[in-house]
């Protein structure tokens, strides 16, 4: 059974690590899942292309998928209409000499489609019950290793 909790957007607006292991614990405690999608971000949160309402236009239609208190996958609708997302970044006041070409992509007519990340290291490190997520990456980098 699939359990809806509506919240204000305005309280997803920013979440952080430990905002997400929150949310995880409430919802197993409460609904006994262990996966939540969190969905309907504000603009502010969100990158320019992605899609808003047509009737709440301060919301993307955006998603998270986060699991074990972690988020393992975001995404979203994708703005296709050219005129809407050269408006779209006019108001995130990004330059559009810079995104041309991006923007001719959809100039000439993109179809409606969408796109999400799935984090495949954070997703394997929650299911092996591994400690770090350097475990389960190849080729992991950080600050003590920059070359493979």
């Amino acid at each position: 059974m699939v359990e809806k909790v509506v919240v204000p957007p305005h309280m997803f607006a920013c979440i952080d690590a430990e905002g997400e292991k929150l949310i995880c614990e409430v919802v197993k405690k409460k609904f006994g899942h262990d996966f939540v999608f969190i969905t309907d971000y504000p603009v502010s949160a969100r990158p320019f292309y992605h899609m808003r309402y047509p009737d709440d236009k301060t919301l993307t239609k955006s998603f998270d998928i986060l699991w074990n208190g972690m988020e393992i996958a975001t995404g979203a609708q994708r703005e296709h209409r050219y005129d809407v997302l050269k408006q779209q970044a006019i108001e995130n006041k990004l330059d559009l000499k810079i995104l041309e070409d991006y923007l001719n992509f959809f100039k000439y007519g993109c179809p409606p489609h969408g796109g999400f990340g799935l984090g495949h290291a954070r997703f394997l490190e929650l299911l092996l019950g591994l400690s770090n997520i350097r475990e389960a990456t190849l080729l992991s980098r950080d600050t003590q290793r920059l070359r493979p």
